[in-house]
């Protein structure tokens, strides 16, 4: 019987077991594809010592242990599988998804899980790395708990996709962002609402400045309807009924910015069955559409683009193309900018100012009105085209309570101890 391999400390070596030349510990073996791989360690057990200047690492009869385990659980002994492989795989397979959303799942990838996190090998992922990226993401590169979100929203998805094929026995960023959101004290960020007062400074300056009066009908809109500001931009004259008070919501205007295909506005349906409804008008709206039609027959404008076979959009710009959200949020930064000074300029006291705030602000700010009025939570929903009655709900529990905190201040001077 041939005498069993000893190590230096006179150890009996087992089946697969070795030492190299520069005395590291090695294992061979052959994986479920039939692939000769090998693990190695400076150690054979844990309790070993590590040489003096070697970074700290599990001993070789421990790595055995675990590449027994995925033999037996069928996982994929691979160590040239990267993330960034597995995301190309799950970006291949993706289907029925709006354009817009594909390439901003593309966009967050590739900035931020590419180039570094991305490489990767995946076989080796552990939870504790997810961690160090997503930390890393918000100590030192400072991005917003919405930001990580949409990341998250990519990178789950493609390690799922490693345990379904059998590279990983389980997800690792499973429940990571939870935790992260928790041990920085984040809550989901949550957008206000203009006040009452706020709300009439910012349409009574628009409608007033001779500089900004052309943007008065546009953001009315969105005040008046909270339509989305890819649908509003997508508005048509056709969508618009002014005897039967109504407006049509059927499609949205986006804008790509495609790595291939380059800059250009598309139309889509709604994501939903429930973004596409009908809309009542308000006078607010009523008003400004009119408006908006006379301003455009005292200049001679009209739309001169046709997308995807829509034509005849509400909202252009003098060229008559259509208007793109970026200038709206610039023209919005300035409208409030112009419209601040001047306030300030008047030397009151206590003087009401306009907060920074974007399109999507206003579509918060009709249904914060809506919910203060009393309207019913459904008619919200519906009329906000949300899927989730649980987004509405967010709407209507936060708009309560500053309604709340209103009403209670108005009782204040009578609670007061003479």
């Amino acid at each position: 019987m041939a005498e069993r391999r000893k190590d230096s400390k006179g150890r009996i070596l087992r089946d697969g077991e070795s030492i190299m030349p520069d005395g590291r510990y090695r294992y061979q073996y052959i994986d479920s594809a039939g692939k000769r791989r090998a693990v190695y360690s400076w150690k054979l057990v844990a309790t070993d010592r590590l040489p003096e200047g070697k970074r700290p690492d599990l001993s070789l009869r421990e790595k055995v242990e675990i590449v027994r385990k995925d033999i037996s659980d069928g996982i994929r002994v691979d160590n040239r599988k990267t993330i960034n492989d597995i995301y190309e795989i799950w970006i291949s397979l993706k289907r029925n998804l709006k354009d817009n959303t594909k390439q901003n799942y593309i966009y967050m990838y590739q900035q931020f899980v590419k180039p570094d996190f991305g490489r990767k090998k995946v076989c080796a992922l552990r939870k504790t790395d997810v961690r160090k990226f997503y930390n890393t993401l918000v100590d030192e590169r400072s991005l917003k708990i919405n930001t990580l979100d949409s990341i998250h929203t990519v990178l789950h998805p493609v390690l799922e996709l490693a345990v379904e094929d059998g590279y990983l026995r389980s997800n690792p960023s499973d429940n990571v962002l939870r935790e992260l959101k928790q041990s920085h004290n984040y809550d989901t960020e949550k957008r206000q609402a203009l006040t009452v007062e706020q709300q009439e400074l910012f349409l009574n300056y628009l409608k007033n400045n001779v500089i900004y009066k052309h943007w008065y009908p546009v953001f009315a809109v969105m005040l008046g309807t909270g339509m989305r500001v890819g649908e509003v931009t997508g508005l048509r004259w056709c969508d618009v009924d002014l005897k039967a008070e109504t407006i049509s919501v059927n499609h949205t205007l986006v804008y790509y910015n495609h790595a291939e295909k380059g800059c250009y506005f598309g139309v889509n349906t709604p994501k939903t069955r429930a973004g596409c409804r009908t809309i009542p008008i308000l006078d607010i709206t009523r008003r400004a559409i009119l408006e908006e039609r006379k301003r455009q027959m005292e200049r001679g404008q009209h739309c001169t683009v046709t997308i995807d076979g829509y034509t005849d959009f509400i909202f252009v710009n003098r060229f008559g193309n259509t208007q793109h959200q970026g200038t709206l949020n610039k023209a919005l930064r300035r409208i409030i900018r112009d419209c601040n000074m001047e306030q300030l300029d008047k030397k009151q006291k206590n003087p009401v100012l306009l907060p920074p705030f974007s399109c999507h602000t206003l579509r918060h700010t009709f249904a914060t009105r809506m919910v203060e009025s009393g309207a019913n939570i459904k008619a919200v929903q519906e009329i906000l085209g949300h899927s989730d009655i649980s987004t509405t709900m967010d709407i209507y529990v936060d708009a309560k309570d500053d309604f709340k905190k209103q009403e209670i201040k108005k009782a204040e001077s009578l609670l007061k101890i003479s």
